[in-house]
């Protein structure tokens, strides 16, 4: 016969029932995620050969994605691609103006900023559309590392 003192299980209940809790509940979904995700991971392991394949057509491809973002109403657009190279600028006629030396030291500063905030959100974008091509193709399961392709 177990002694009801060392038994863990009986430890776990008590604990539980002191905190009103229920026994088990977190362990159990947190241990059946794990096999689910190592039944996922199993089935991509047999899909390796067509999984690196898929991964080099989707590298090609994030050289012909673009993404935009502006900055300041429109008045700094940039694209990247989705290998986060810089492909365009385009500034605000208005604003050119200020570049070209017309404008104070405050407006120079500002435009940079602007430029700057538009180049962030357009590789976050980038970063985000990435991220959805990649869940789709590892199926939705998260592969630790990925996001590490990712600059994050």
């Amino acid at each position: 016969m177990v002694d009801e003192r060392y038994n863990w299980r009986s430890a776990e209940k008590r604990r539980c029932a002191a905190d009103n809790e229920k026994p088990f509940e977190i362990s159990q979904n947190t241990m059946f995620d794990q096999l689910k995700n190592l039944k996922n991971l199993a089935g991509m392991m047999g899909n390796m050969g067509d999984m690196k394949e898929k991964f080099e057509q989707m590298q090609a491809e994030l050289a012909r994605v673009e993404v935009d973002a502006e900055a300041g109403a429109g008045a700094v657009r940039v694209t990247v691609n989705g290998k986060f190279e810089m492909k365009r600028i385009q500034i605000d006629p208005s604003m050119v103006a200020t570049l070209a030396g017309e404008g104070s030291e405050a407006d120079k500063e500002m435009i940079e900023e602007l430029i700057v905030s538009a180049t962030n959100a357009a590789i976050v974008k980038a970063q985000e559309q990435i991220r959805e091509q990649m869940s789709e193709m590892t199926g939705g399961m998260n592969i630790p590392g990925l996001d590490g392709l990712l600059g994050n």
